[in-house]
């Protein structure tokens, strides 16, 4: 009943579309045209974001539904959670676990592009489960390429600006970053408001089972599909990332704009929890390498200077000098005498 307020909806809609906007934004700032041309000679990021957010992902999403019995309501949420792109998120957990920059940003741009078709693809596919239920009968899957395709516009944009103006387009990445964070934060006081007190009794233990084990899982397989492609760590750890962080301000904003008030109510909290727990697990893995991993890295860094050094040092002790000219002998402390030497023609 409280989504079904016109005012307090209409307020939320505002401000999801906008967060959405921001982060599309802050996406394309990101992208260099460089990186694309690079990428599409060697498309190892665009079949890894392939394989990672619309195969696996998808995938692990209906098993989760299915082996926790989620009602209809639930299970579309969880699905579109599922089903869609990676987020933001990723890019800057990849800065601090010192992975491939790069590859992060072309994953998720890609990831991004690839969900205007796949997307509502995998949704139809996924929700045969539930197609006697009305939500699903409701499902507007016109709607999500719709609100798809509008992301298209931010995200060319920022292109553009990182074209022109790369200083500026810094200062957007950060502050689509930073969005992304105040965005959530105002989304679960709002909806915490509007839910009541009775909101958690409300979630079932289940949907917060999902919540925790599906992002987990997520980075679970995506480290595993980099390990397949035998890729060195760091790109293993960007990979990873890329598949457990998905942009849940996209799914809040598919549920919010495309789905009847009356359904909402129950769908809504479940990618805000997914981001709750998506971000926590990724906190985990990030204090984890801070502790433990990079000290690994600088060893062996370390050991490849050592092994340089020792190499140069064998060098130096195996020089020959050169005495084809004449040799230096002293005999007394303050006597220098040169000896002469015959070259052999």
């Amino acid at each position: 009943e409280a989504f079904g307020d016109r005012s307090l909806s209409q307020g939320l809609s505002v401000l999801v579309g906008l967060g959405l906007c921001v982060t599309m934004l802050g996406l394309g700032c990101a992208v260099e045209l460089g990186q694309l041309g690079q990428q599409l000679r060697r498309p190892v990021g665009l079949l890894l974001a392939l394989l990672g957010q619309f195969v696996a992902m998808p995938l692990l999403a209906f098993l989760l539904a299915l082996i926790f019995a989620l009602d209809e309501v639930a299970a579309v949420a969880v699905l579109l959670c599922g089903c869609c792109p990676g987020g933001n998120l990723s890019n800057l957990m990849s800065v601090l676990v010192d992975g491939d920059m790069n590859l992060s940003i072309i994953m998720t741009a890609s990831s991004t592009l690839l969900a205007l078709f796949l997307m509502p693809l995998c949704l139809w596919i996924y929700s045969r489960h539930w197609i006697n239920t009305a939500v699903v009968q409701l499902l507007p899957l016109g709607a999500v390429s719709l609100t798809l395709g509008s992301t298209l516009l931010p995200i060319g944009l920022g292109v553009l600006i990182r074209y022109r103006h790369p200083r500026a387009a810094d200062l957007l990445v950060k502050i689509s970053l930073w969005s992304l964070l105040v965005t959530l934060v105002i989304l679960f006081i709002l909806t915490g408001t509007m839910l009541g007190p009775d909101l958690l009794a409300h979630i079932p233990a289940s949907v917060y089972a999902i919540a925790v084990l599906m992002p987990l899982a997520g980075y679970a397989l995506g480290y595993g599909l980099a390990t397949v492609f035998k890729m060195p760590p760091h790109c293993r750890r960007t990979v990873s990332l890329e598949t457990g962080c998905q942009n849940v301000q996209l799914c809040t904003a598919i549920l919010k704009l495309t789905f009847p008030p009356e359904l909402i109510g129950g769908m809504y909290m479940f990618p805000l929890l997914y981001a709750l727990f998506q971000s926590a697990e990724a906190g985990l893995f990030v204090l984890v390498y801070k502790m433990y991993g990079r000290d690994s890295v600088k060893q062996d860094t370390l050991g490849e200077e050592e092994d340089t050094d020792i190499s140069y040092k064998k060098l130096k002790e195996e020089e020959v000098p050169d005495t084809s000219y004449g040799t230096v002998t002293t005999e007394e402390h303050n006597s220098i005498q040169m000896e002469p030497t015959q070259t052999a023609l």
